[in-house]
């Protein structure tokens, strides 16, 4: 891991500001939008969601994209947006509202918001191009408060591999700028591979866990508890 010069600057820095709609240029390339849009259809039983959490959530406009793929679908879901920065616009809050989903923002450090929350309070928890972000440590801690919060989890995050370490040196071609294009090396060099992520999940038995290679750069993680399964089968 090494530090990432966006979560350095600060959230008004003309660097910052351009740094944010790179990574809304990256999410796109990557195809992030789709891929967790298909990770959180696995989400069980026949009823829709009522409350997902999107951790690390920046701006607000990941979500909303994937809002757009489900909403048909998923109607009047609330989502709870958490960051330590509000960064949602009144723009992104009326388009959520447009689709007929509620929207909550939460200013939060992310540990306080999970150690505060309920237990089984939200249906989903969800994060993108968050997780890498955290020490081994780090990482448990969260991934615990998240296992406690909801019953299912889903992840989609930079995977580390020498693919992926290419594209992160050619995002000057699209037009990001130097903090992107650092950023964007620190994110592969510190993602995941392999099981990594099932690895630092808690209490193995009680969940059905799924790690794997998404696209051409995307590692997803998907946890679903068992119980949620078995009470849907009855």
């Amino acid at each position: 891991m090494e530090p990432e010069w966006l979560d350095e600057l600060d959230v008004n820095d003309p660097r910052a500001i351009r740094s944010r709609r790179d990574l809304r240029r990256v999410n796109a390339w990557m195809l992030q939008a789709r891929i967790m849009a298909a990770c959180l259809q696995h989400y069980p039983g026949g009823s829709p969601p009522i409350t997902i959490v999107e951790l690390g959530c920046g701006d607000g406009t990941f979500m909303l994209q994937i809002a757009k793929r489900l909403a048909k679908r998923w109607r009047g879901t609330r989502v709870i947006l958490v960051d330590r920065q509000n960064l949602v616009s009144a723009q992104t809050r009326c388009d959520f509202a447009t689709l007929g989903w509620t929207v909550e923002i939460v200013t939060a450090d992310v540990f306080a918001f999970l150690e505060a929350a309920r237990s089984v309070s939200a249906d989903i928890v969800c994060a993108n191009l968050f997780l890498h972000h955290f020490t081994a440590s780090e990482l448990r801690t969260l991934l615990q408060g998240s296992a406690r919060l909801a019953d299912f989890f889903a992840a989609c995050e930079p995977r580390r591999g020498s693919l992926a370490l290419t594209g992160s040196h050619l995002l000057w071609a699209i037009g990001c700028n130097d903090v992107s294009r650092h950023d964007a090396v620190a994110s592969v060099r510190a993602g995941f591979a392999g099981a990594e992520i099932s690895t630092a999940w808690p209490n193995h038995e009680e969940w059905e866990l799924r790690e794997e290679a998404r696209g051409l750069f995307t590692h997803c993680f998907v946890a679903r508890r068992k119980s949620v399964e078995n009470r849907d089968a009855l």
